[in-house]
């Protein structure tokens, strides 16, 4: 795995310190959205769907520190939007650091190759640029001819100057296991990125492009067909061993929706990164009072197909951490590619889809930006 040790431990050492301390819930990662705008329109991406007096207001510096210090996780993972996009970035990122936590600053890297001066390379610091696959298959996922080229330009120029990158890969169902492995051999061994981050992508409810998102059937048989063409060609992941043997059928995991928690311009979001459900004012009160076991595979409808890493990479995470020798398994024996899968979760009885975000968000346009939260066009 292409984690660092430092890392590794780091991360083990918080998750130790919450089971010693008889803490049940805690979170893995922040996923902080300091914005919404962004600069492209995606067509599978649910995120930037807002009219722009929600589109223009930014979390500040404070209020990204503050999240951070009251959310505690060791990692933060910036998205968005296109958090390039925002004016005080820089000074989010140097306070992260500062705290000694790992950012991971999430790009379609548009604008990274002009905004690296201001930006100083850090072991804690990772520019996670969005990448879903060769030339062909980005360039149709993002909707613009010429990013694949622009965003393989910005890994390059960050790498020269000593930045640690990777590359976010979101597969859909139009990409073939070929494909994939492909595009895993040239970033792994042509760009030479730390390592990938990959998942399918999640059906978001108001995404322009509906019809490629994975089922869960078509997601293990799709990574079982990568892994499969992926013995001894040495790819670099920036996940758990058994996050990837999980999407390849061979684990049955629940999520864990409070692993990654999400802190945005509305406040704290309810219940997951993926579902936007409601908010809390305080992560305090998004832990304690979220309806947690409403939510989930075989609970909720909204649910049934999700196998994204930020619900299911804070469960192998844990997983790995209580038991070790699974993951050492997999390690040296390799992801299996055959043979039954693990039982899949059983929907029977789960509760049926709510669709509560047009209200909500008509809701929070009408909300004025609470006190410190910018609001601009920049």
């Amino acid at each position: 795995m292409a984690v660092p040790l430092i890392q590794q431990l780091r991360v083990g050492a918080y998750i130790l310190k919450q089971k010693l301390s008889g803490t049940e819930r805690y979170p893995l990662v922040l996923m902080l959205e300091p914005l919404f705008r962004c600069n492209l329109a995606c067509p599978g991406c649910g995120k930037i769907d807002y009219d722009d007096v929600i589109l223009n207001r930014r979390l500040s510096v404070r209020e990204c520190l503050d999240a951070i210090d009251e959310c505690g996780a060791p990692i933060v993972s910036i998205p968005g939007g296109e958090p390039l996009l925002h004016k005080e970035i820089v000074e989010i990122v140097e306070g992260i650091v500062q705290r000694r936590k790992f950012v991971y600053l999430c790009t379609n890297a548009m604008l990274l190759e002009k905004r690296l001066d201001r930006f100083s390379p850090s072991p804690y610091l990772t520019f996670s640029v969005h990448l879903d696959g060769l030339e062909k298959h980005h360039d149709r996922a993002v909707d613009q001819p010429g990013v694949f080229e622009r965003a393989v330009a910005a890994i390059r120029a960050a790498q020269a100057r000593g930045f640690r990158v990777n590359v976010n890969c979101t597969l859909f169902d139009q990409m073939t296991a070929g494909e994939a492995a492909e595009f895993f051999d040239f970033a792994t061994h042509e760009l030479g990125v730390e390592g990938i981050t990959v998942s399918p992508g999640h059906a978001y409810e108001r995404a322009p492009d509906q019809d490629h998102f994975l089922n869960r059937h078509k997601t293990k048989t799709l990574f079982r067909e990568i892994f499969r063409l992926g013995k001894g060609r040495k790819w670099q992941f920036s996940q758990s061993i058994l996050f990837l043997d999980f999407l390849a059928g061979n684990q049955q995991y629940h999520c864990t929706p409070w692993g990654n928690p999400t802190r945005n311009v509305f406040g704290w979001q309810r219940p997951c990164y993926l579902l936007n459900e409601g908010y809390a004012a305080t992560f305090k009160e998004l832990m304690e009072e979220t309806a947690w076991d409403t939510y989930g595979t075989g609970s909720y409808e909204k649910c049934a197909d999700c196998m994204v890493h930020c619900g299911y990479e804070p469960t192998a995470v844990a997983d790995t951490v209580a038991r070790p020798w699974k993951a050492l398994k997999a390690t040296l024996g390799g992801i299996a590619t055959e043979g039954p899968m693990a039982p899949e979760i059983v929907l029977e009885g789960q509760r049926p889809a709510e669709y509560v975000f047009d209200a909500l968000v008509r809701r929070l346009s009408e909300t004025e930006p609470a006190a410190g939260e910018q609001s601009d066009a920049a």
